[in-house]
């Protein structure tokens, strides 16, 4: 296996041969593409007029804060632009490598069990059927979806929420752990080791795909057939896939010198699954600044996405503030996990 890593590692090499326009593309161009993108968000947002909006006050406060991350972000970029671009530029020349690595590092994983990766799809769905058995069997709870009236059985409700939360944790904690379980690829100096984190992204991808499928089922048993609005979950699928990644970022450097962030996490998801509404509506909250608050939460964004595109009838580009918010935040998350990555990447060897 570790032959083969380096090995693809090499071949890799020449891909990047190819892509040489990536590093042809001028300093100020590259900002100025950037800062232009900005200034035109900033432009809608500030023009954007919700009619619905029940306080003007609010809808105030939330373009200013749109507009402090889009200036944070512009200012990072401006100063870090050298560092931030090598980690997006390293990935896409090693595109190739990074899919044969990922299906290797999935098929490894269940390597030598009876039944290989089925064991990756059981806890999941043990869990889901108990939900399922309490809920929906025994106590045949409802829940309201708010944004469109519609009552939905708690289960449909519930597997929408778990779905992408089992990518996450299970995304989050690999991703986290990625340079730890391949240190020996780290000490290779012939190896790029900017690709691990997305490699274990892909391989947890393997499993998610499975889910949304068995997701879609249990919305057609229930009678919410799919529609144009399910495509949308392959949108909130890749802003999964891009939070995740921009946090794996951060954190597989940090737990390298910092080994408890681990433990740290597992906590965090714990608490996270019950602070995220996946067991519980939304809805439920009557106070506004509350509600607010938990909206700081992205994944609240990309779970209520899944819970619209499975039995909702609304778009995404609906949800204007919340689309915004989620893009600016994730995009400056990855801006950092990038510096965080490339300034901690030269002691990765001596620490492990």
């Amino acid at each position: 296996m570790k032959e083969r890593m380096v090995n693809a590692q090499m071949e890799s090499n020449k891909e990047k041969s190819r892509l040489s326009w990536l590093k042809k593309i001028p300093k100020p161009v590259g900002i100025g593409i950037f800062y232009a993108i900005c200034l035109l968000m900033a432009v809608i947002i500030v023009m954007h007029h919700n009619p619905l909006a029940p306080d003007q006050h609010t809808e105030n406060l939330k373009k200013f804060c749109a507009c402090a991350l889009l200036t944070l972000a512009c200012i990072i970029f401006g100063v870090y632009y050298d560092r931030m671009f090598i980690i997006p530029k390293e990935l896409i020349q090693s595109r190739e490598l990074i899919w044969k690595l990922s299906k290797n590092d999935f098929k490894k994983r269940y390597a030598g069990s009876y039944l290989g990766f089925l064991w990756a799809l059981v806890q999941p769905v043990v869990t889901v059927l108990m939900y399922w058995i309490v809920f929906d069997v025994i106590f045949d709870t409802k829940s309201e979806m708010v944004a469109s009236g519609v009552e939905v059985p708690y289960v449909l409700f519930l597997t929408a929420g778990l779905v992408p939360w089992f990518y996450f944790s299970e995304a989050i904690t690999n991703g986290t752990n990625a340079l730890l379980e391949y240190s020996y690829l780290v000490k290779k100096v012939v190896f790029n080791i900017s690709i691990l984190p997305i490699i274990k992204l892909i391989a947890a991808t393997f499993i998610h795909v499975f889910f949304v499928a068995v997701l879609i089922v249990i919305s057609i048993a229930y009678g919410y057939y799919p529609t144009l609005y399910t495509l949308q979950v392959i949108y909130y699928s890749f802003c999964l896939f891009v939070l995740v990644l921009a946090m794996s970022y951060c954190t597989c450097a940090i737990v390298v010198f910092f080994r408890d962030l681990a433990q740290i996490i597992n906590i965090a998801l714990q608490v996270g699954m019950w602070a995220t509404p996946i067991l519980w509506n939304i809805g439920m909250i009557t106070d506004d600044r509350l509600v607010t608050l938990v909206k700081l939460n992205p994944l609240v964004y990309i779970v209520n996405g899944y819970r619209n595109a499975i039995y909702g009838d609304e778009w995404f580009f609906e949800h204007f503030y919340s689309s915004t918010y989620f893009w600016i935040f994730t995009v400056t998350l990855f801006c950092i996990g990038s510096l965080i990555f490339k300034r901690l990447k030269v002691h990765f060897a001596d620490v492990l």
